[in-house]
């Protein structure tokens, strides 16, 4: 990923064109459209340019750590609203409650990969012990 400044950024706040913004986290445009159709982000637009601040970078960049970590996209614009609704506090009270959760899951979720790899490799050592040696 890249983390160079925007030829076009403006030096008291820097900014991001849309095509800087796909670049930059890795997304196509058709992610980032929905993120903006679903209220995740919300760019400044200049006629039918889109320009993104340093709010929806920091934004942007705590929805793909949240995505990469499993959380669905409703849990995690959820939880960006909450630091504007109820404050710092709260927000990180509700992500350590989150992150809890979903380490719970992801723990679960290891134990199912680990049982099926070794039932996997029981049934391809069966297999392999089949064929003939020649």
């Amino acid at each position: 990923m890249q983390d160079q400044p925007s030829a076009q950024t403006a030096p008291s706040e820097p900014r991001l064109a849309f095509k800087e913004m796909c670049e930059k986290f890795d997304v196509t445009p058709r992610t980032l459209r929905y993120y903006e159709y679903i209220e995740l982000l919300e760019p400044e637009r200049e006629g039918r340019a889109r320009f993104y601040t340093p709010r929806e970078i920091a934004r942007m960049t705590l929805i793909m750590r949240g995505r990469r970590f499993g959380f669905s996209l409703e849990e995690i614009r959820q939880w960006l609203e909450m630091r504007e609704q109820q404050g710092s506090e709260a927000q990180m009270k509700t992500w350590i409650e989150m992150a809890d959760r979903q380490m719970g899951q992801l723990e679960e979720q290891r134990a199912q990969i680990d049982e099926a790899m070794e039932e996997l490799r029981q049934l391809r050592d069966a297999t392999k012990a089949e064929l003939p040696s020649g």
